[in-house]
This record gives structure tokens, C-alpha cells and sequence, in this order.
């Protein structure tokens, strides 16, 4: 199915019917690092089946959560307390672990984050990560 930049519509007659939407990895591993911020169970619908899903599945199963992929249904449950160290092996693999940043000094008050690797398709900052 070819992409479109947008619908255009024209005529006088009702729209009907159903639009499927895929989940977007961009925004699932930042919702995936949101998880960090609430004790308890967080789930997200729609979860597309790609690498860097299982990889932030994996750095946040190292900091204590429990994370349970099924189909297109993802499951963190957070503990209590999680750990705030970030395992520079996952790190490395993926530009957005710097998401679990935030989210780890808001709960926990301390974040031992590497700088993240990831993709080499030019610069782009950590800076905003960084100073808030």
C-alpha cells in the first residue's frame, strides 16, 4: 500500500468506515521509558515487533521491571524502587535509551545513563536530555 501525505476529500457525500493506525516505534520506546514514572502495572496497545522494542524491553527488565510482550500488547510492571544504573551494553544499541534518563531521576532521584549509540545518520543532541 502506497504512503500518503494526506486525504483529500471532495464532494458532498459522508465519510464512513475504519482507518487501521500501526504503532510507531519512535513514540512506544518513549512510552516505554514513561512506564518508569508509576509503581505497577503499565500497557500499551498496538506495539509494533521490531529490535530496539526488545531491546528497551531488556534495559528496563535490568532495572527491575517486568516487561511481557505479546502479539501487539506490551506489559511493564514496575517495582517499588527500580534500579538506576543502565547497562552500557543495551545503551550502546540504541539511541533511545537516553528516554529512561528523565523518568529515572524523577523516580528514584539519581540516573546512570551512558551516552546512547545508535543509528550514525548525523548529529543530533543529547543536550535537552541532559539539562533537564
Amino acid at each position: 500500500m502506497a504512503q500518503l501525505d494526506r486525504f483529500r476529500v471532495i464532494g458532498g457525500t459522508q465519510l464512513r468506515g475504519e482507518v487501521s493506525v500501526s504503532g510507531a516505534k519512535n513514540s512506544v520506546l518513549k512510552l516505554m521509558a514513561a512506564s518508569l514514572l508509576a509503581v505497577g502495572k503499565t500497557t500499551i496497545k498496538n506495539v509494533p515487533d521490531i529490535a530496539d522494542v526488545e531491546i528497551m524491553a531488556d534495559l528496563l527488565t535490568r532495572l527491575g521491571c517486568t516487561v511481557t510482550h505479546t502479539g501487539d500488547l506490551l506489559t511493564i510492571d514496575v517495582p517499588q524502587e527500580p534500579l538506576h544504573r543502565a547497562d552500557y551494553d543495551l545503551v550502546r544499541k540504541m539511541r533511545a535509551s537516553i528516554n529512561v534518563l528523565g523518568p529515572l531521576v524523577a523516580r528514584v532521584g539519581a540516573a546512570d545513563v551512558a551516552l546512547p549509540g545508535g543509528d550514525a545518520i548525523g548529529s543530533r543532541g543529547l543536550d535537552f536530555h541532559i539539562k533537564a
